[in-house]
């Protein structure tokens, strides 16, 4: 096996299990701590890059906060939030249900913002964008950001894209 198949194959693995930690669309146990830690590391003044972010938005259900990890993806002068996960992610569903209303801390501020979903077909470029800002999300999109951009026009429709418009 050469240096460069065992690379492919180390990659593929690590792949499989993050999306066997992400089945049916929520992180299992161990991806719930260690979303936690995340949410907490992510929304420091320091530790990590401007595009690290925590989104908190009222759980659908039970109306309390809930806190996510996540990564804002920008674009042409814009600030977008992406669903590795596809359109049944907790947070996507919780954000449709409260109209886009949410808050974002990132970089140890709290900024109240609306969340405006972007059509399909407008899509492709910001998650090409995305894939290349958040290489984790990789194994979920079935992408890396040098594929063709028709590619991201066919994944398009099962990944949801929102704009981030501050209140």
């Amino acid at each position: 096996m050469s240096v460069g198949q065992l690379a492919r194959a180390v990659v593929q693995g690590i792949a499989a299990v993050k999306r066997w930690m992400y089945r049916h669309g929520r992180p299992n146990v161990v991806m719930r701590y260690a979303n936690r830690l995340d949410a907490l590391v992510y929304g420091s003044r320091w530790l990590l890059p401007r595009r690290s972010a925590v989104l908190k938005v009222p759980g659908r259900r039970t109306g309390r906060r809930t806190s996510i990890p996540i990564v804002v993806t920008e674009h042409r002068g814009a600030g977008y939030l992406v669903s590795m996960l596809g359109p049944d992610a907790n947070w996507v569903r919780n954000v449709r249900a409260a109209d886009g209303q949410a808050t974002l801390y990132r970089r140890g501020r709290e900024i109240p913002i609306v969340l405006k979903e972007v059509p399909p077909e407008e899509r492709a470029d910001i998650l090409r964008r995305y894939a290349a800002l958040a290489p984790a999300a990789r194994p979920h999109l079935g992408l890396g950001p040098a594929a063709p951009l028709e590619r991201f026009q066919q994944i398009a429709p099962g990944h949801p894209v929102f704009l981030i418009v501050a209140r």
